[in-house]
């Protein structure tokens, strides 16, 4: 992705910091105990925390965390659901901690719009030796046939690169990490995934689709139609036509080490 398309995507979330809140999912405990393994001590850094999804997991199993979010409506939001959280303004290329003030820095679905150029360095500045590194993603599960389907229906501007098993695999096995020729900060990289689902209706499954930056930054009367269109598959399938159900999921971790 160009820097400018990135940049465009990574800042449409703001105007739906609301519904962001509301229906994007939190994240597997297991994936969050799998990341944070080899960290030597307990202080976490949630790094572009959006509204707070994985500092919530993280605040709930006591770990001492501080929150860095660029955009300032989705860190109200966090301010509001979290206020026992430190949260401050920064961005991943900015970070306003001290040098070694961290022993993990985790993403969750947001590494993908860090400039890792300039991130990585700044990432390893808040780090202490040997601390960890580790984005996050939920995917949908598409090895089940309905959730299969609805990707084919839904395009990639719902659900694009990383968002399914596979394509999260191949995408994140190193494109995170600064490009080759930079110092060498972190070392290889290792990826793990664990099951996860969340409890939604047609209703709200076709609006945590809606806050997919692909979906924020489309023509409204097209988002409209692609939104319809997936209401329709949800009506037609008896997994998702009434009632609540279980969407399939797996949190994803790329996880490595400062070296």
């Amino acid at each position: 992705m160009e820097h400018g398309d990135r940049t465009r995507y990574a800042t449409s979330f703001g105007a739906a910091a609301v519904a962001y809140a509301e229906h994007r999912p939190d994240y597997a405990q297991a994936a969050v105990r799998w990341a944070l393994g080899p960290a030597p001590g307990s202080r976490v850094l949630d790094l572009g925390a959006g509204t707070g999804k994985l500092t919530a997991t993280l605040a709930a199993a006591g770990i001492e965390t501080t929150a860095v979010e660029p955009d300032q409506a989705m860190l109200s939001e966090l301010r509001r659901a979290l206020p026992g959280v430190q949260a401050l303004q920064g961005t991943a290329e900015a970070i306003p901690l001290p040098d070694a003030s961290v022993d993990a820095v985790l993403a969750g679905n947001a590494m993908h719009w860090f400039d890792m150029d300039v991130a990585g360095p700044e990432i390893a500045r808040v780090l202490v030796p040997g601390g960890v590194l580790c984005g996050l993603w939920n995917v949908l599960d598409d090895r089940v046939d309905w959730v299969a389907g609805l990707a084919e229906v839904s395009g990639s501007e719902a659900i694009g690169p990383r968002d399914t098993p596979a394509s999260w695999r191949v995408e994140t096995a190193a494109a995170h990490l600064p490009r080759a020729g930079a110092p060498a900060l972190f070392g290889s990289p290792a990826q793990a995934e664990f099951p996860h689902g969340q409890c939604r209706t047609a209703d709200s499954l076709v609006a945590t689709l809606a806050t997919r930056a692909g979906m924020l930054v489309m023509p409204e009367e097209e988002r409209e139609a692609r939104l319809t269109q997936i209401r329709a598959f949800l009506a037609s399938r008896p997994e998702t036509a009434e009632g609540e159900f279980s969407l399939p999921m797996l949190t994803c971790v790329l996880r490595t080490r400062r070296l």
